[in-house]
C-alpha cells in the first residue's frame, strides 16, 4: 500500500484535482472510516523538500488499495529534532466534510413524497452545486453521483432549513440505515472530479441466508479484545413536536420509535421545537403556497423522528488483521451487518452494523480496530 497525493488548485470558477505524487515511506497512517460521520485521517512521515511539498494543506490524500475514500488535508505539524530527526504529522478528515462548509438556505421543503435518495441529492444541488447554487456557495469540482440501497428509495415528505448540509445528512443516514461519500474519479487523463454518493450496507449476519456469514469470535481465533457497551441515559423513544403557533393554537404532533406505541417505563418522552416549519412554503420562483394541515402533521412527525436518541449499545474489539477467514474491504466492509460472539462471557450479538473500521500502519505492521453499533 502507498498513499496517493492529490494537488488541489483553484482554475478560476473551477478546480483543477491532479495526482501530484506518491509516498511509501511513512512511519504510520492511522485510516479511520466511518458510516455515519465523515471519517478522518493521520499521517506521520519524515520531513524533507519532497513531503513538505507534496503534504499542504488543502490537498487530498487517498491510498493505492482504497478506492472508496479521500481525505483532504487540514492539519500540517512540522517538529525539528536534532537526534531523532524531522517528522510531519499530517491530519483531516474524509471528503464529506466539505458539505460541513455550508448550511441548507433557503428552506428546502418537500410536500408531496420524494425518496430520501431524491430528497439528500436535491439539498446538495441547491447548497453546492453550480446548476443549483448560487455562484457565490457552489463547491467546484463536485458532482452528483450514484444512489444506491433500498434504503434511500424510501418515501417522505419534510421541511428543513438552516441546518448544518453535512451534519443533516448524516442525520438522515442514522435515521434509515444508510451512508453518504465523497470520493474522487478520474474524468480525463491525469484529472480528477469530486462525486457525492449514497449507498447502503450489506446484511453478512447470520440473521440472514442471501450473503455469506461473517462472524468474529474469540473460538473463531479472530476475535483478540472485545468491549460492550449500553447506555440508556441519553435515550428518547417518544416525541412531542410543536411547529408554528403560540399556545393552545400551535400546532403540534407526537411520534415514537418501533411498531408499537411505548408506555410505562419503556416511554421515554422528549420535547422538539419545530418552530421554524411553517405551513407556508415559498417556492424557488418565489410564490408562496400552504399547505395541508395532514401534511403539515407529516412534516412534524419527520423532525421528530431525526431527533429521537437510540440507547448507546455499541461494541469495540481487536480483530486479527490477516485473517484467513474474512478480508476487510473484500469479504465485509464499513455498514455491513456482521454477527459477533464472546463465548467465554455468553454474549452473541446476532447482527451488528459495523459503522465504523481504523486501520493502522506502522512498525509494528497492520492493524483493524472495528467499532459496531446494534
Amino acid at each position: 500500500m502507498y498513499l496517493e497525493i492529490f494537488k488541489v488548485e483553484n482554475m478560476g470558477n473551477d478546480l483543477s484535482i491532479m495526482l501530484s505524487g506518491v509516498c511509501d515511506t511513512f512511519s504510520s497512517v492511522i485510516w479511520d472510516v466511518e458510516y455515519f460521520s465523515p471519517g478522518k485521517f493521520e499521517i506521520y512521515v519524515s520531513a524533507n523538500a519532497e513531503t513538505i511539498v507534496l503534504f499542504q494543506r488543502g490537498n487530498i490524500v487517498g491510498r493505492s488499495d482504497d478506492k472508496q475514500h479521500y481525505g483532504i488535508i487540514e492539519g500540517v505539524y512540522l517538529r525539528t529534532d536534532a537526534e531523532s530527526g524531522d517528522y510531519l504529522t499530517i491530519s483531516g478528515r474524509f471528503l464529506m466534510c466539505l458539505l460541513n462548509r455550508r448550511i441548507i438556505q433557503p428552506t428546502l421543503s418537500f410536500t408531496d413524497y420524494h425518496t430520501y435518495g431524491e430528497i439528500v441529492q436535491t439539498a446538495v444541488q441547491r447548497n453546492c452545486i453550480r446548476s443549483r447554487a448560487k455562484a457565490e456557495r457552489v463547491i467546484p469540482s463536485l458532482e452528483i453521483g450514484d444512489v444506491s440501497g433500498a434504503c434511500w428509495d424510501t418515501r417522505t415528505k419534510l421541511q428543513i432549513s438552516y441546518e448544518n448540509l453535512m451534519e443533516w445528512i448524516y442525520t438522515v443516514c442514522q435515521n434509515i440505515g444508510g451512508t453518504a461519500n465523497i470520493r474522487l474519479r478520474e474524468v480525463s487523463d491525469g484529472k480528477y472530479k469530486m462525486y457525492f454518493e449514497l449507498s447502503q450496507g450489506t446484511d453478512r449476519s447470520i440473521m440472514q441466508q442471501a450473503n455469506m456469514p461473517v462472524v468474529f469470535s474469540d473460538v473463531y481465533d479472530n476475535l483478540l479484545t472485545y468491549i460492550y457497551n449500553a447506555d440508556y441515559s441519553e435515550y428518547r423513544n417518544y416525541a412531542y413536536i410543536y411547529g408554528e403557533g403560540e399556545g393552545a393554537h400551535r400546532q403540534f404532533a407526537t411520534c415514537y420509535a418501533g411498531k408499537e406505541m411505548p408506555t410505562g417505563l419503556s416511554r421515554y418522552e422528549m420535547y422538539v421545537n419545530a418552530s421554524d416549519l411553517s405551513q407556508t412554503v415559498r417556492s424557488d420562483d418565489g410564490s408562496e403556497s400552504v399547505v395541508s394541515e395532514a401534511e403539515y402533521m407529516e412534516i412534524l412527525k419527520e423532525r421528530g423522528a431525526e431527533n429521537l436518541v437510540a440507547p448507546v449499545l455499541s461494541s469495540e474489539a481487536t480483530i486479527v488483521a490477516e485473517s484467513h477467514q474474512f478480508v476487510y474491504g473484500k469479504d465485509y466492509k464499513v455498514g455491513d451487518f456482521i454477527t459477533m460472539k464472546h463465548t467465554g462471557y455468553g454474549i452473541q450479538i446476532p447482527r451488528v452494523r459495523l459503522v465504523g473500521m481504523i486501520e493502522s500502519f506502522d512498525s509494528d505492521g497492520y492493524g483493524l480496530t472495528p467499532v459496531v453499533q446494534e
